[in-house]
């Protein structure tokens, strides 16, 4: 089973989609980060399942719509461990419909 990391600045990412949940009014916003978190956890078992991105890095996509998250990341065999870089909202990451 992957160590998963949390990098200091997932933190403020996390921060941010609170207050933008907050500025739109959105019931539970603390659910939606406990959802962005378990789908985070699958990485334990799986951490090569997220698709290829730049410079030995990948993207977890969780949800979709208003709903969507890409968490960024970097998976290190020799440590067995999976470094959350960022995670931003599928349309701030330059996604969208």
């Amino acid at each position: 089973m992957s160590r998963i990391e949390l990098v200091a600045e997932v933190v403020d990412d996390f921060d941010r989609i609170l207050d933008h949940l907050a500025q739109f009014q959105i019931e539970d916003s603390a659910q939606r980060i406990r959802e962005i978190i378990a789908a985070i956890n699958v990485l334990e078992h799986n951490p090569m399942i997220g698709r290829p991105a730049s410079n030995d890095k990948q993207e977890l996509v969780i949800g979709r719509r208003s709903h969507g998250y890409v968490a960024l990341y970097r998976y290190v065999a020799a440590i067995d461990t999976v470094f959350v870089l960022a995670v931003r909202s599928q349309r701030e990451a330059g996604y969208s419909e």
